[in-house]
C-alpha cells in the first residue's frame, strides 16, 4: 500500500477519489497526466486494494476500497495508540517531579 502511495500522482488520484467517486475521464480533466496514465495509476491503486471500481454503462467509477484500507488503518492506529501511551507516561512522570 505504501509503495502504491509513494508516487505523488497516485496520491493525488487517491485523494481525489477519496473526496468523490470519479471516472478516469473525470480524473483526466483535472490531472496533469494523460488518460492512459491515469488508468495505469488506478490499476496500481486497485491492486493495492486502495480503490475499487464499478461499472456504470461504458465507464468505470472509482472509489475508496474500505475493506482494503482496514488493515492499513489498523496498522496506523496501533502506532497512534502506542504513541499516546508513551506521551501519557512522559506527562505523568513529569508531573511526579
Amino acid at each position: 500500500m505504501f509503495a502504491a502511495l509513494s508516487d505523488p500522482t497516485r496520491r493525488a488520484i487517491f485523494e481525489r477519489v477519496a473526496g468523490q467517486r470519479q471516472s478516469v475521464a473525470e480524473l483526466a480533466r483535472v490531472m496533469p497526466v494523460s488518460q492512459p496514465a491515469i488508468s495505469q495509476h488506478l490499476k496500481v491503486l486497485k491492486e493495492a486494494r486502495l480503490v475499487r471500481d464499478e461499472r456504470s454503462g461504458a465507464r468505470r467509477i472509482y472509489s475508496i476500497d474500505p475493506e482494503g484500507l482496514g488493515p492499513l488503518r489498523a496498522w496506523l492506529d496501533r502506532f497512534w495508540t502506542e504513541q499516546l501511551a508513551a506521551f501519557k507516561t512522559v506527562v505523568e512522570t513529569a508531573d511526579d517531579t
